[in-house]
């Protein structure tokens, strides 16, 4: 069958323009021209057109199209680099949206938005550097507390969410705190040479049921529940004044986003009653 170019579009859906433009460029060569010298196509056209349409809106440029067209490569193996190149570009722009969305929502000044793109753009080597050199200072060269750093140690996925990323940029902050990193240097100092047990899964199992039972932290019962702790008075306000900085708080709840782990319960109901029990005369 023989198709003229204003058949060929209404077949295809293109503009008569478009099938022009590409039997001009050889993509679709006419079989032959009826006697007014008018081009004419045939059903092999047609395929090849359609191909083109579809190559084309995939978004391959005109040089590859030809080579499928023409047989020179597998339409497989272009596409399965189009998809590599396509997902890079995809990370891309996530990750520029993240960056936009932190930006948009911390509503930040011109220095901040530098801060925020330079924490976001970090290579996966330049945010180990930042959070080894963080958790070597806040918890010291110490190979017993090799566990306790692997569980303060955040790991971006390679294609993080807006959250993800926000709450990496938030945490990356953090660790530039030198109050901070003093805090948790107190508390490492604490587990060297005394405080040398979980304390905050004890406090927790101690206190939890008095926290549920109602029980003031001024009353005889509370005072029974510190003292079962067993621990010098004085030790137990240095690390409840650390453990209960809400910074320290904040820090894990962004290592779990990072992480993409479960929220992590607050610790500060009981570390507070714990504080006001411990403070009583």
């Amino acid at each position: 069958m023989r198709y003229s170019i204003g058949e060929l579009a209404r077949r295809t859906g293109l503009t008569i323009k478009a099938v022009r433009f590409y039997s001009d460029r050889g993509l679709v060569p006419p079989s032959g021209r009826n006697t007014a010298g008018q081009r004419r196509y045939d059903d092999a056209a047609l395929a090849r057109l359609g191909l083109v349409r579809t190559l084309r809106e995939l978004g391959l440029d005109l040089a590859t199209i030809r080579r499928i067209a023409d047989g020179e490569v597998a339409v497989a193996d272009i596409a399965a680099r189009h998809v590599e190149a396509l997902e890079a570009e995809i990370r891309l722009l996530r990750l520029r949206q993240a960056v936009l969305t932190a930006i948009a929502s911390r509503g930040s000044t011109n220095e901040e938005t530098r801060l925020v793109h330079e924490l976001a753009l970090l290579s996966e080597a330049e945010r180990r550097h930042l959070v080894d050199d963080f958790l070597a200072e806040a918890l010291g060269d110490r190979p017993g507390l090799a566990g306790v750093a692997r569980t303060l140690t955040p790991e971006l996925p390679e294609d993080p969410s807006p959250e993800q990323l926000d709450a990496w940029i938030a945490l990356a902050e953090l660790t530039r705190d030198v109050e901070f990193r003093a805090i948790l240097r107190r508390l490492a100092d604490q587990l060297e040479p005394g405080l040398r047990r979980d304390l905050a899964a004890e406090v927790r199992k101690a206190v939890t049921p008095a926290l549920e039972a109602g029980i003031a932290p001024d009353t005889p019962e509370a005072a029974s529940i510190v003292d079962g702790l067993g621990l010098d008075p004085r030790e137990l306000r240095e690390w409840l004044e650390a453990v209960n900085d809400p910074r320290r708080e904040r820090y894990l709840g962004l290592l779990a986003v990072v992480n993409g782990w479960a929220a992590p319960e607050s610790l500060a109901p009981t570390l507070d009653w714990l504080t006001a029990a411990s403070s009583r005369p």
